[in-house]
């Protein structure tokens, strides 16, 4: 079955649960390789050395120490360990690749894949090594070692590690021998691209709704002016993501007291950061867009090498290259780092004074700062964003003696994406939680209904500052908020739609 981003864990579930009841592609591919040892041809990688070792024949009887030493000899990388739940999803995506039936991998290195994922086994991998070429190389070998009862495993709780070897020996688990091909299955591949790609791209959908509810909220503090978000403007533009942000802010400001109350006010424009919310968050969700279709078919694709096919043809090539990934990871980079940009202007607009707001968003200043240190917060984050958006995918340094003379080092791009959409959540949920001290001031004029919603749920959990404070916590609970579904739940269950 094709994976989806927005139905990616459950699609995942199903793929799993039919491999394990279905195997059947799987060993057929299988079939194929072993019948390739006997016919005494010579196969990349089945029973020659690596990379730029490929004219070395090995014989026979060394294979599976070939396989055995892959994986030992590529488990070189470095750096933090990737989150669990991003190790976890590399895992479920190299069995659902493995599970397409074009690797060969064998029926009981498979099997003890898929335990691993019911028994929520999920290796701990390092972040770094990886050029994003022949796959993710340093990474996929690590998170193979724990078959061979090397490695580590995450523990229960995602805070440490715990030795593979004891793990299984828990379990009454042995070590496996790796046989021919599988070595080569496991490493080859962009799972480490394409987990980090997946899990971003999948949390960006609803951080795309957020961010319009969130500069919706800043638009009517500012008492800014609706008028810019008519249809007909965007009509006559119509990039789609443009035209959806334009009507999520119609949609959310329906029925506004404040908006009525300056419809005459005589003011011309508003700034760019809230005049042009459907330009510029619409083009970032166009991004996402399309990086989404791109991540969506190589989630879907066989990135091994060589590969297996059904006449019985075993063909080296070079699908485990990572451009396509590496060059969409980092335009989302890009499309994700414009939307803190343009939060932390509003914040910053926020803390001005505008009509009638007090500056800093607290009535004593002077012996309180107010809200003027969490915008600087987002400042640096935004500044960080600035660095971590430079495209990986232009750089690349010959491996394997040049037989890998150009590298896409998508790894990079991924690792910074993430980075960036963890920043991310902290500027939307800071100016989130600056909106909210804002309207708190227009009362007791009401805001549009999904705005005002918004407030009240935000509210419930965090109170009106009066004096300085300790705003981390409440920082946390606006991430919290964010990054939850109930918000937007609530808004749409009160009929108004949010794409």
């Amino acid at each position: 079955m094709n994976l989806t981003i927005k139905g990616l864990y459950i699609g995942i579930e199903q793929s799993l649960k039919g491999l394990r009841q279905n195997p059947e592609k799987v060993l057929q591919a299988r079939a194929t390789v072993e019948s390739a040892l006997s016919d005494g041809n010579t196969y990349y990688g089945i029973n020659t050395g690596f990379g730029a070792l490929a004219r070395q024949r090995v014989g026979n009887e060394d294979l599976k120490q070939l396989q055995r030493n892959l994986i030992l000899s590529h488990s070189v990388g470095t750096g933090d360990l990737i989150p669990k739940d991003i190790s976890r999803l590399m895992l479920q995506l190299k069995v659902h690749a493995l599970g397409i039936g074009n690797s060969g991998i064998a029926r009981e290195t498979f099997d003890r894949l898929l335990l691993f994922l019911e028994k929520d086994l999920i290796p701990a991998v390092p972040e770094k090594g990886s050029v994003g070429a022949s796959g993710d190389l340093a990474p996929l070998a690590h998170m193979s070692l724990p078959l061979l009862g090397y490695g580590e495993f995450w523990n229960d709780e995602g805070s440490g590690t715990i030795a593979a070897e004891k793990a299984l020996s828990t379990l009454g688990l042995n070590p496996i021998d790796l046989q021919a091909k599988d070595g080569l299955s496991l490493i080859n591949g962009t799972q480490l691209m394409s987990s980090y790609g997946a899990f971003v791209l999948e949390k960006s959908l609803h951080l795309l709704k957020m961010a319009d509810l969130i500069g919706a909220m800043s638009l009517e503090a500012l008492q800014g002016s609706i008028t810019p978000f008519d249809k007909r403007i965007h009509e006559l533009r119509p990039h789609n993501g443009q035209q959806i942000s334009a009507k999520n802010v119609r949609n959310l400001l329906v029925e506004s007291e404040i908006l009525e109350s300056h419809r005459h006010c005589g003011k011309v424009q508003d700034p760019y950061s809230l005049r042009c919310i459907p330009q510029v968050h619409g083009a970032s969700r166009d991004a996402i867009d399309h990086a989404i279709q791109t991540v969506e078919t190589e989630i879907n694709s066989v990135t091994d090498n060589p590969l297996v096919f059904d006449n019985g043809d075993i063909i080296s090539g070079g699908n485990f290259h990572g451009q396509p990934l590496a060059l969409v990871l980092d335009y989302s980079k890009i499309a994700l780092a414009e939307l803190a940009s343009i939060s932390e202007r509003r914040t910053y607009l926020l803390l001005e004074g505008h009509d009638g707001l007090p500056k800093l968003l607290m009535e004593r200043s002077g012996i309180n700062s107010g809200f003027m240190i969490p915008q600087y917060t987002s400042a640096a984050l935004v500044s960080e964003n600035k660095v971590l958006a430079h495209p990986s995918s232009v750089d690349s340094i010959p491996t394997s003696l040049g037989q890998e003379d150009h590298v896409s080092m998508g790894s990079i791009s991924a690792i910074h994406l993430y980075q960036i959409f963890k920043n991310l959540e902290q500027v939307l949920a800071i100016e989130m939680f600056t909106a909210a001290q804002a309207l708190d001031f227009r009362k007791p004029l009401k805001p549009g209904k999904g705005v005002d919603i918004a407030h009240q749920y935000i509210r419930s959990k965090i109170a009106h500052a009066t004096e300085d404070h300790f705003f981390k916590d409440e920082i946390k609970l606006a991430a919290d908020i964010l990054t939850g579904k109930s918000l937007i739940e609530e808004i749409e269950q009160n009929s108004i739609t949010l794409q």
